[in-house]
């Protein structure tokens, strides 16, 4: 597991609380290119860091996983993989899925109850604040974020 950030491997200031930590921007990220199980490692990951940040054991926690989820089912089923998983806190939560295709996605029309496929951007929209996707050099990265307000309380997305 790769880690960065200010909070990587450095001690707890003296004084502070789990929650001031929180304000400072963190960041984590975990290299997924020829991994294995992708989505499932992914999501113990970001189990694991909401954890760390202390943004678990609510819905809406459960909600940042399931994000996480469909990002990198839709990297495995139409980008060959996911290459990075990026985790970062600051005013958010944001989930960036790094994969080496530049084919931008779409949200498709309305999938069919009970069909399977075509569900995956319609629960991230409907589960994020915001999501998108950017194009880089060597392919793109699919973002959500959860605002940290949301992510503190549990409470769930208005709208």
């Amino acid at each position: 597991m790769q880690t960065s950030g200010p909070d990587a491997g450095e001690p707890e200031p003296q004084g502070r609380t789990p929650d001031s930590r929180r304000d400072r921007r963190q960041d984590r990220r975990l290299a997924l290119r020829g991994v294995r199980r992708q989505v499932a490692r992914g999501r113990e990951f970001a189990r694991e860091v909401l954890a760390e940040w202390g943004w678990d054991g609510h819905d809406t926690a459960e909600d940042a996983l399931l994000v996480v989820s469909e990002l990198l089912s839709n990297a495995n089923l139409h980008a060959d993989g996911c290459h990075e998983l990026r985790l970062a806190a600051g005013k958010a939560f944001r989930v960036e899925v790094r994969d080496g295709v530049g084919d931008l996605p779409r949200l498709l029309p309305a999938p069919r109850p009970g069909v399977p496929g075509g569900h995956g951007l319609h629960v991230v929209r409907r589960l994020a604040d915001r999501w998108g996707a950017d194009a880089h050099e060597h392919g793109k990265v699919v973002w959500a974020e959860i605002d940290a307000e949301r992510m503190r309380t549990g409470l769930p997305r208005r709208g």
